[in-house]
């Protein structure tokens, strides 16, 4: 395989079109098409197809991506850790796996303090399903993965569960919903509309249990696996939505909603998940000490 080829093809799918990929690399489309079209002949399949006035991934072009972000990921690293030893240096690399459950604002607050520490740290972040991470975290790829679940007994993965810190969840609603809500809290939920966690998610099934043993019974609107995606509609008003109480003032703030009321009983852990039994890993450290500070139940 030729990898001027390929990183044609993965430069061009990050660009979404060919087009603004010439543009980037400052060639003309004709020359970056002919190139990825080298790049489908040694693969024996097309990677893009036209859709409307642009191009699209394949399912087999969605794959080569997968394994293009991971030799380009890889390639960087390397460039990096050569270029430490030249330089005399020393930059730490810091490899995490973030579930996709997770808030963004939560992976930030405990990534934080890993850039805090006395050494030069560099941050590699990826995000993906809980499962892939693991896979990943098995193969020393990653030194760190951070979920709101624990790692399960059933998985063959060798790797220790470090809790980082436990949040009750809380309510919120736009102004203009808030006002048309009939009752206090909880029970103005009952009959509400309300955007909820997919259903693969740890804390749907909590939040299906809460809403049974108080009797109530909202009317869904929407269920998402995307924490953003689903605050986003809850933001627009489209119905109440959950987020964790300590990131209320947060919440508040950017989505103009207003907290109808919090629910103790809903309580979403985060856990970093490691093959370090002791940890050792400076980044680690840092991580679960500021977490254990920050994230205690509200």
């Amino acid at each position: 395989m030729n990898f001027k080829h390929l990183y044609y093809f993965w430069a061009a799918a990050k660009a979404g079109g060919i087009v603004r990929a010439g543009e980037q690399l400052h060639i003309t489309p004709q020359t970056l098409s002919t190139q990825i079209k080298l790049l489908e002949e040694s693969l024996g399949c097309h990677l893009f197809q036209k859709s409307g006035r642009g191009v699209e991934l394949t399912p087999e072009g969605r794959t080569a991506l997968s394994y293009a972000d991971q030799i380009f990921s890889l390639g960087a690293e390397l460039e990096a850790a050569v270029g430490n030893k030249r330089s005399g240096v020393r930059t730490l690399n810091f490899r995490v796996g973030i579930a996709d459950a997770v808030p963004k604002a939560i992976a930030y607050r405990l990534l934080e303090p890993a850039l805090a520490i006395p050494e030069q740290v560099r941050l590699i972040c990826h995000e993906g399903h809980f499962r892939d991470l693991l896979g990943q975290l098995s193969v020393q790829r990653l030194d760190l993965v951070i979920a709101n679940e624990a790692m399960g007994k059933q998985t063959s993965v060798k790797a220790f569960n470090h809790t980082l810190g436990t949040t009750a969840m809380t309510f919120f609603a736009t102004p203009a919903l808030h006002a048309s809500l009939e009752g206090s809290y909880p029970q103005c939920l009952d009959g509400a509309p309300m955007l909820i966690p997919g259903s693969a998610s740890a804390m749907r099934q909590r939040l299906d249990l809460w809403l049974a043993e108080h009797a109530l019974r909202p009317r869904l609107i929407g269920e998402f696996d995307d924490a953003a995606l689903l605050k986003a509609f809850g933001g627009e008003g489209r119905g109440v939505f959950m987020a964790p109480t300590v990131l209320e003032d947060e919440t508040c703030a950017q989505y103009g909603v207003k907290v109808l009321g919090r629910a103790s009983e809903l309580v979403e852990e985060f856990f970093g998940i490691s093959v370090e039994r002791r940890i050792t890993h400076p980044c680690v450290a840092a991580i679960t000490r500021a977490a254990r500070q920050q994230f205690s139940r509200k």
